[in-house]
């Protein structure tokens, strides 16, 4: 059937690129929508830095008659992309009803672009920004609630990536586990041995000031994650920031620090499920949704929390600090009776210590998601992610 690919380049088309999630999800009451604030500050230049050093663009499938059929968006940014082998891009915030032919013209016009910007190779679905959001392609359990901000999609855009020849790069593993289930003993022998020694000590976020919760996060991202690709040290600013954005959603209960001899050496930060919330408010976050949004915070029954960020100093690793966090977020959390489970959302499969944890605690693994990736050179050899020791 004829098809009409257009740019997204102007405020109508920006406006209906948005809504076409609403013709795919239609009848999936396993659907929370995205809010479309969240999704406009992606593609906004004064507000999404990294446009800073790349470019993004966004095109919609149209049937003859004018119909939107789906969406798609293209970017690059340096950080990502000289990251990799080759340079690489990316695609995300795909959305398309059942029909192989419209999700192919849609991944032409966006490899297209994306090669004419210099790109050898194209990953997907993933975000203009983070990683901790719109990441990976749902490939396993289609029904229960995702996480705010992170992909859900119907089991056939599957084989639409792959028969495009699409390959998995690494799949994306999400864990779940029940707050009222005691760390196994492995845990507690760590935590137990740990705590014999001097100056270690863990404590929540409750009294602390939102400047001392960015500087000790800060510490320990930048002594943790020194040496992995594409790793770029963070700043304080930036930490500062990333602190506020969530005051609105923070419960101090949930950020979890370890400290030997007063200096950060470890943190677990969970969030309660936005979803919980979102999924009474719809898709706008206007000052109807905000208010809400405050009344079900308030009023509406959750029971789940997400850890989002963990991350230990090198210095430390191997020494039970993951315990030393884990036992004290179940003797202090399981006392509020505020929350039943846990997701750990998400860990890649080239991540086995943070596997090994999550097994550890003997957490179901009851989401997959893949992120794909696509070497436009046939000649290229295709390698999966590397294990990140």
């Amino acid at each position: 059937m004829p098809l009409e690919i257009k740019l997204v380049d102007n405020h109508a088309l920006a406006n209906q690129w948005l809504h076409v999630s609403d013709i795919v999800y239609r009848d999936d009451a396993n659907y929370i929508p995205h809010l479309k604030q969240d999704l406009e500050k992606v593609f906004d230049l004064r507000r999404n830095k990294f446009y800073q050093q790349g470019n993004a663009k966004r095109w919609i499938a149209f049937s003859d008659h004018g119909q939107p059929l789906g969406r798609i968006a293209a970017f690059h940014w340096d950080k990502y992309s000289k990251a990799q082998k080759q340079p690489t891009g990316g695609i995300g915030f795909f959305e398309c009803i059942d029909r192989h032919d419209v999700a192919h013209a849609l991944f032409d016009v966006a490899c297209a672009w994306l090669k004419s910007e210099g790109m050898a190779a194209v990953d997907g679905p993933i975000n203009f920004g983070e990683k901790d959001a719109w990441w990976g392609l749902v490939i396993q359990n289609f029904t229960d609630m995702h996480s705010y901000k992170m992909n859900f999609n119907p089991p056939y855009y599957q084989k639409f990536f792959e028969s495009y020849g699409f390959q998995i790069y690494y799949e994306q593993w999400c864990f779940r586990r029940a707050i009222s289930k005691p760390p196994q003993d492995v845990f507690v022998r760590k935590n137990a041995l740990l705590m014999q020694e001097q100056g270690f000590t863990v404590r929540n976020a409750r009294g602390m000031r939102y400047s001392d919760i960015a500087s000790y996060f800060l510490q320990v991202y930048n002594e943790g994650w020194a040496g992995h690709a594409g790793f770029k040290e963070m700043e304080l600013a930036q930490a500062i920031r990333i602190v506020k954005s969530m005051k609105p959603i923070m419960d101090r209960d949930l950020i979890i620090f370890a400290f030997h001899d007063n200096r950060p050496i470890g943190f677990y930060i969970s969030i309660p499920e936005l979803n919980e919330i979102f999924r009474h408010i719809g898709t706008n976050f206007n000052l109807w949704g905000k208010l809400k949004f405050l009344y079900y915070k308030t009023f509406a029954k959750r029971s789940t929390m997400v850890g989002i960020v963990f991350g230990i100093d090198k210095a430390y690793h191997g020494k039970g600090v993951e315990a030393a966090m884990i036992q004290f977020a179940y003797n202090s959390i399981i006392k509020s009776n505020r929350y039943s489970s846990t997701i750990l959302t998400w860990i890649g499969d080239w991540n086995p210590k943070m596997i090994k944890v999550a097994e550890n605690l003997e957490a179901e693994r009851y989401r997959v998601l893949a992120t794909y990736r696509l070497i436009f050179d046939p000649n290229v050899t295709f390698e999966r992610h590397p294990i990140v020791l």
